[in-house]
């Protein structure tokens, strides 16, 4: 009978040959049917973990390799402890400027909200001011022309003092008297001619272009009633003869006549001044019982 020998692995110089003297084995089938079985024997088992042990030993030394790679990487390009410490110093630096420079930001915005506030006050003062100060301009301007106009008055004011009673105006040596204030009311013309003689005189004769420029020239300053009322004057249309005569018996040469006047529209016999700038056509007639205002004249005292 023939001795067999126990199995082994014989390995020939390292990992490049491997010598096992057992293979795989096959069971012979289990009787009663049972599923046949193999398994391995001693040596297959050897020449296997010689394989996985080699495996394991190349991939470590990949690893090896690649970590001595990263690590010359990371000496290369990364900071030392030094530089980090410096860095975090460097961004607390930073942080607390940064902080330091929002709390000025809301400082300096809360401040231009407080000035924005007290020049928008500003503003509106300086806008009433400027509104009061232009108000203040408009009456100034009014105020000059009004003592331009009165400067004029002033000779006949102070002969008028002298040759005419109380109210009464001296112009172009006659004293005329002028209802311009409101109190005075409106009468018919004859009325009017009645007032002006138990003052002693008449209604007026405006005969001549400087009396007529005089008197529109006055009104047009001193009128402060509605202008549709005019001021009745001593002129009126005689029905029997036809013709417009003034109250001294002589008859009208130039008229002053508004466009389309006199004409003589339901007895329009007498006659008004009307208050316009225009003192050339500044003459309308009327029917005589009309209520106007009215001019009275009467002639200059002397002071000798």
């Amino acid at each position: 009978m023939e001795k067999n020998e126990s199995p082994d692995c014989k390995f020939d110089g390292g990992f490049n040959a491997l010598i096992c003297q057992e293979d795989l084995e096959e069971h012979p089938y289990h009787q009663f049917g049972q599923v046949p079985m193999f398994s391995m024997n001693p040596g297959k088992r050897c020449r296997l973990t010689v394989m996985i042990l080699a495996l394991l030993a190349a991939v470590l030394l990949i690893v090896d390799i690649g970590l001595g790679v990263h690590y010359n990487k990371l000496t290369d390009t990364h900071l030392t402890l030094d530089d980090t410490d410096r860095i975090e110093k460097e961004v607390t630096t930073l942080h607390d400027t940064y902080k330091a420079t929002v709390e000025a930001i809301k400082g300096a915005k809360k401040q231009l909200d407080s000035e924005m506030s007290r020049q928008k006050e500003t503003n509106w003062e300086f806008e009433h001011q400027t509104r009061r100060s232009n108000d203040y301009e408009v009456q100034i301007d009014k105020i000059t022309k009004e003592i331009a106009v009165l400067r004029t008055h002033l000779p006949m004011i102070y002969d008028g003092c002298r040759h005419c009673p109380p109210g009464w105006l001296l112009m172009n040596s006659v004293c005329y008297y002028f209802p311009v204030s409101k109190s005075t009311g409106l009468k018919s013309w004859q009325s009017s001619r009645e007032f002006c003689q138990m003052h002693g005189g008449d209604l007026a004769v405006i005969d001549t272009k400087d009396k007529q420029n005089t008197t529109v020239n006055y009104l047009m300053s001193h009128h402060d009633f509605p202008l549709q009322h005019g001021y009745w004057i001593g002129l009126r249309d005689l029905q029997e003869e036809g013709t417009w005569k003034w109250l001294d018996g002589t008859e009208l040469v130039e008229g002053y006549w508004r466009d389309g006047e006199p004409n003589d529209v339901g007895n329009e016999d007498c006659v008004k001044v009307v208050v316009v700038e225009n003192f050339f056509k500044s003459w309308n007639d009327l029917p005589c019982d009309r209520l106007q205002k009215w001019i009275c004249e009467k002639a200059s005292t002397s002071t000798s």
